[in-house]
């Protein structure tokens, strides 16, 4: 393991999906984190890719930590059994939490706050705000779509070839676990 990768937060959705894979991927991934020596930070839901996520590493042994809005728990459970559960005020106070714990971005499937997630933390990437490695899973697909609009993106001149090569695609949890760990 690359000793500068203790800890990942994970950007994933709190629904499971229409197909029981993408709650499978989310199993193998806390797995793979407890297994690498990898601590998880994440929304601190208990419901969806998020809560499958956090269960599965935390019955690896691994350290949690869930950090989750207060107007959200009335709508979103919080995960129990983390090693640490943070409510915090707002949103902004929640990514700005998950990106300091962080070492290392982890971006499974998710919907329209998953992609606000990656997004913003791209951005900071790109106005220098952080240097940590941002790891899309894009596995069954999933991101293809998104990747080939950034493509085009980068074609028409909007996006610049570094700042499209800050994002690390993998296509299995594998192929994640060796770019978060800094293997080739």
């Amino acid at each position: 393991m690359n000793s500068r990768v203790k800890s990942v937060t994970v950007f994933c959705g709190a629904r499971s999906g229409m197909d029981a894979r993408w709650e499978q991927l989310a199993r193998q991934v806390g797995v793979g984190l407890a297994k690498q020596g990898m601590g998880l930070v994440f929304g601190g839901g208990r419901n969806g890719l998020m809560g499958a996520v956090a269960q599965a590493a935390i019955d690896g042994g691994a350290k949690t930590t869930g950090v989750i809005p207060e107007s959200l728990l009335s709508i979103e459970p919080a995960k129990d059994g983390l090693t640490e559960l943070l409510v915090v005020d707002s949103m902004h106070t929640r990514k700005s939490i998950m990106s300091e714990r962080a070492d290392a971005f982890l971006v499974l499937p998710g919907g329209i706050g998953t992609l606000e997630e990656f997004f913003e933390i791209w951005t900071w990437r790109q106005l220098g705000l952080h240097e940590k490695p941002i790891v899309l899973l894009n596995a069954f697909d999933y991101y293809t779509a998104m990747l080939e609009f950034l493509e085009s993106g980068a074609r028409a001149g909007f996006i610049r070839n570094e700042h499209r090569d800050h994002i690390l695609v993998a296509a299995t949890v594998d192929e994640a676990l060796r770019l978060l760990s800094g293997a080739s």
